[in-house]
């Protein structure tokens, strides 16, 4: 999975072609979850509350970006997203 953005040791991923609705995947030490773009839903997996809460707020100031990431990967390009600062 090609790696859109990473800060404070979480990792963001986006697969190429991957099923609907769009989303995007989360890799924090050993927890793994695959959130929804547009309501921030998880669809599956788990992360710790503190980190959900920081990659929401994330998400939440990147939904235009993520969206966009997500058409990309239908053609099979990928862009990479700034961090939470």
């Amino acid at each position: 999975m090609p790696e859109i953005c990473r800060f404070l040791g979480i990792i963001i991923t986006m697969n190429f072609s991957d099923h609907n609705p769009p989303h995007f995947h989360v890799r924090y030490n050993e927890y793994e979850a695959s959130i929804k773009i547009d309501d921030f839903g998880i669809l599956v997996g788990k992360l710790p509350p503190k980190i959900f809460g920081i990659v929401a707020e994330w998400a939440v100031l990147r939904q235009d970006d993520l969206r966009k990431c997500w058409e990309l990967s239908r053609n099979g390009e990928i862009m990479k997203i700034e961090p939470l600062s």
